[in-house]
Formats: structure tokens, C-alpha cells, sequence
């Protein structure tokens, strides 16, 4: 089974394979790609709800990895939507990517390459430069903001 991201939709992805997706996902969709979803759902599309545990878990997942802050709700319950459906997550999304691999889901990319690594974030801050391994609202130091920072 295949957990179809927007970006699935947006590229016309086309599978034999069952399929599924989030609510939410029709919300960010306009124009052919709205008409695809509708399409999709109409032949048998299942439309999954993830639990709150799973999405709780995700979260976590990438919070850990430095991605949640550039993860939206959608792209965290679809997340979420794999793990809970044992299926391939399809998208083109780095940061789902990188969490989806930290939770074992499979992930399949469609307009771009995939991620080769897993990364872990790191932050750095603003004003003074000191790098912290996890995300705060402000250095703990100087009181400056601190910006993701990639760690290779």
C-alpha cells in the first residue's frame, strides 16, 4: 500500500497498488491535482485518520531528527498514516523523508531524489555561535535565536 503525499497528487502519480491518504492532503490541492485526489477517492482511495498515539510518536521522531519545526500537521499525520498502514510513504519532502526513515517507513520519491542519509540537526545560534543539539526558543548564553543548521 502506498500513503500518496500532495506532491503524488501534483505529479500525477500513478500505481497498481492499493492507496491512501490524509484528509488534510485535499486541503493543500488545487486545480487538476484537487480533480485527481476527488478521482482517486471516488475509485477506492482509502482516507485515513492516523491516531493521536501515532502522531504523538512521529512527533517525537522529529523532534529527535530536527525536523519538526519545518513539518507541518499534514506532513506529520502522514507520517504517521505509513507507520500506523505498514505502506511506502510517496513524497518528495526531505524532512518527512528523514523522520519516515528514522521510523523504518518506506518511503518512495517521485519528482526528485531521495534522502541518502538520515540526518540529525543541529542548532546554531545568532548571536554568539554556539551550536546545541537541540532546538530552543532562544540561546541559553547570549539570548539570541538559534537556526537549524545542517550537520555535515
Amino acid at each position: 500500500m502506498y500513503v500518496l503525499d500532495s506532491s503524488a497528487f501534483i505529479h500525477d502519480f500513478h500505481t497498481t497498488e492499493q492507496t491512501a491518504t490524509i484528509p488534510l492532503v485535499r486541503e493543500e490541492l488545487e486545480d487538476e491535482s484537487a480533480y485527481r485526489y476527488d478521482a482517486m477517492e471516488g475509485s477506492g482511495m482509502h482516507i485515513h485518520i492516523p491516531n493521536e498515539d501515532t502522531t504523538e510518536k512521529v512527533q517525537r521522531a522529529a523532534k529527535e531528527s530536527g525536523d519538526l519545526e519545518v513539518l507541518s500537521e499534514t506532513d506529520v499525520r502522514l507520517v504517521a498514516a505509513s507507520f500506523e498502514l505498514d505502506a511506502t510513504l510517496v513524497t518528495d519532502d526531505y524532512a518527512m523523508q528523514n523522520v519516515a526513515e528514522k521510523l523504518n517507513v518506506d518511503v518512495e520519491v517521485i519528482a526528485r531524489e531521495g534522502i541518502d542519509e538520515q540526518r540529525h540537526w543541529h542548532y546554531q545560534c545568532q548571536g554568539c555561535g554556539r551550536e546545541f543539539d537541540e532546538e530552543k526558543d532562544r540561546c541559553p548564553i547570549c539570548g539570541s535565536s538559534l537556526a537549524r543548521k545542517n550537520p555535515s
